[in-house]
């Protein structure tokens, strides 16, 4: 697989269990694959204080969740080919990753392959706010995680 990400990933916690750089390479660019260009993304691994501000203040919710996705907000008549290759960033928080891994009972490698790629998903224009769209998304996302030789993180029981 070649690489379609450029790729920044920044750590703002103290987990010893967030994957090596090399791991988030790897599940940005399945998610990736479909695209013909090299893209630009950025992925932060936060605390749950910090998680909870942007949740917050981007949302609305006053807790930590587990990814947000913020798009690259550019500015207009910029070339075509730099609008297309700013993807955006992702916000990840690793004690939500760590805690819901634990509850599904899953391994936690797992459910960061799936946090990352379902957020650069979402930076790619998938969402799950309708039923429909949530089938595709979830269908996509485990076509990918597949791929990589992850179980489906749908199915109860399977991870």
């Amino acid at each position: 697989m070649s690489l379609k990400a450029k790729l920044a990933v920044q750590r703002a916690t103290k987990s010893a269990t967030v994957p090596p750089d090399e791991q988030f390479q790897l599940w940005a660019d399945a998610a990736l694959a479909k695209n013909s260009s090299e893209i630009t993304l950025a992925i932060r691994i936060v605390d749950g204080r910090e998680g909870q501000r942007f949740n917050r203040d981007y949302r609305g919710k006053d807790y930590a969740t587990n990814v947000l996705s913020f798009p690259a907000d550019l500015p207009q008549g910029l070339p075509e080919e730099l609008l297309r290759a700013q993807l955006g960033d992702l916000l990840i928080c690793a004690p939500v990753v760590a805690r819901e891994a634990r509850q599904r009972n899953c391994p936690e490698v797992n459910h960061w392959a799936h946090l990352t790629i379902h957020g650069v998903l979402h930076l790619l224009g998938h969402d799950h706010e309708q039923t429909e769209n949530a089938r595709d998304m979830e269908s996509l996302e485990t076509e990918i995680l597949a791929q990589l030789g992850f179980p489906d993180p749908y199915q109860t029981g399977s991870q």
